[in-house]
Order: structure tokens, then C-alpha cells, then sequence
């Protein structure tokens, strides 16, 4: 699963891959409301929202996104922070990134789901994350 490549998103109402869902990651319970709330001022709650727990670490994720909205809303969740989106338009991925960003939130993994990742288990892809988010800094951290 290494060798992964990042691709720009652009600005566009394409839709991307996979059912418009938010699958979330590693919030307790009381920080659910507020991601919630985020999701409402992005203007993204027509959006299944799923939250992920240690019990769903090794489902494939094209079967979680399809999951009921609200399962696991409550339950606190020990995996990695993470949201992982599918099917949003370009757009709207920009305005949930953007408006995450701006209200200060504590860092996290994000990730779009894709053809190949929807065969991937929640675990492979948290695994993954964390390795090319350390690249990520390792990298920024040695730049003059």
C-alpha cells in the first residue's frame, strides 16, 4: 500500500468517488457534537456521517461508507483522528478543510475514499495515513 501518490483537488461540483459520506474516525463522544456542528456550517448534513470504532477497524471501507448515518454517533472510538470522505464534490471537500482549519481544531488524518482504497479495511488505511502523514513532516521539517 506504499507508493501512494497525492493528487490536487480542484474547486469544481464534480463529485467524487464513492456514496456522499463522512466516515470519522478517533472522537470521543462529547466531540461528536462539534464535528457535527462543523459539518452543519459546511453545509454538508445531507451527508451520511458514520463513526468509526475499534469494532469496525477491519471492515473494508466501501462497506462502511454505506453503513447507516449516525451508527457509532455516541460511542467513543480509540482508533487514530480521521475523516475520510467520499463522494463530496470538490468543493465541498475545500469547505469542510478550510472551515476545519480556521476553527483551530486539533490535527488529523484526512482522506478521500477511491476505487482502490474502497478495498482497503479502516485499519490498512489509518495505518497508511500515519505512515505518509510522518513523511509529510519529516520532509517540511528539513527545508531550510
Amino acid at each position: 500500500m506504499t507508493d501512494s501518490t497525492f493528487q490536487k483537488v480542484g474547486k469544481s461540483e464534480n463529485r467524487m468517488f464513492g456514496p456522499p459520506c463522512l466516515l470519522i474516525c478517533g472522537y470521543k463522544a462529547d466531540e461528536q457534537e462539534r464535528i457535527l456542528s462543523l459539518i452543519e456550517a459546511c453545509g454538508l448534513s445531507r451527508h451520511s456521517v458514520v463513526f468509526a470504532g475499534e469494532n469496525d477497524a477491519d471492515a473494508m471501507l466501501g462497506d462502511i461508507v454505506k453503513m447507516k448515518s449516525g451508527k457509532g454517533r455516541g460511542l467513543p472510538s480509540g482508533l487514530a483522528r480521521a475523516i475520510i470522505m467520499s463522494g463530496l464534490t470538490e468543493k465541498e471537500l475545500h469547505s469542510l478543510l478550510s472551515t476545519y482549519r480556521n476553527q483551530k481544531l486539533v490535527p488529523q488524518l484526512w482522506a478521500t475514499l477511491t476505487p482502490i482504497s474502497e478495498g482497503w479495511t479502516l485499519k490498512a488505511l489509518l495505518k497508511e495515513l500515519a505512515v505518509e502523514a510522518e513523511a509529510f513532516r519529516k520532509r517540511h521539517s528539513e527545508k531550510p
